[in-house]
């Protein structure tokens, strides 16, 4: 091999770790600025987590069909008692859906609204993430997994809804919301306790 082409393939191999780095970089980390990224809901219109800046945003990845996102809504009620709580304080939270077409979760149009309808979500939109490339920009392992992203765009806290990691909606009474808890430090203007979780739930349908 000559000089020339030993240079030229290690540069080649420079740029590709140049850039895996940079992936590494823009994935989801707390204490780092979320990743940036373009989703569209369930009425056509396009959201960008750049369009929030200046207020707190959750991000919650949900299935219907997950017993673990039964648990929390057709069971309990909690997470939109949560996302009721929050929206009313001025904070974006926004659904995010990331399985494939045709994989468990994925409903139609119709069927989404119903669902919506009859657990009386009180998200400000539900997004669609059927190539997978935000869950997978946020590592989101489960439905539900949450993030909590504060108003000047630095993610804050990831992990469980809660501290009891059941199916049994019995269990919730007891457990700490690591959402709200996340929340109410962000408005008082202290730091967030516990910053990251491990989520449990059903694994993201990709």
């Amino acid at each position: 091999m000559t000089t020339t082409s030993l240079l030229t393939l290690v540069r080649g191999g420079l740029a590709v770790l140049g850039f895996c780095t940079a992936g590494l970089l823009s994935a989801a980390t707390v204490g780092e600025p979320a990743p940036a990224f373009t989703l569209t809901d369930l009425a056509g219109k396009t959201h960008q987590l750049a369009d929030f800046k200046g207020k707190t945003v959750v991000l919650e990845w949900t299935n219907p069909e997950c017993p673990f996102v039964v648990k929390h809504y057709e069971q309990s009620g909690n997470l939109p008692a949560t996302q009721k709580a929050a929206t009313s304080d001025g904070v974006v939270w926004l659904q995010i859906n990331s399985a494939a077409t045709g994989k468990q979760g994925d409903y139609d149009d119709a069927a989404i609204k119903a669902w919506l309808a009859k657990n009386q979500a009180a998200a400000t939109a539900y997004l669609r993430d059927r190539d997978g490339k935000v869950g997978k920009a946020y590592a989101a392992k489960t439905t539900p997994h949450l993030y909590v992203i504060n108003p000047e765009g630095v993610l804050v806290y990831q992990g469980a809804i809660d501290s009891k990691r059941s199916a049994d909606a019995k269990d919730i009474a007891g457990a700490e919301n690591y959402v709200k808890t996340a929340l109410a430090a962000l408005k008082a203007g202290q730091p967030v306790a516990t910053s990251s979780t491990q989520p449990y739930g059903c694994g993201v349908k990709y």
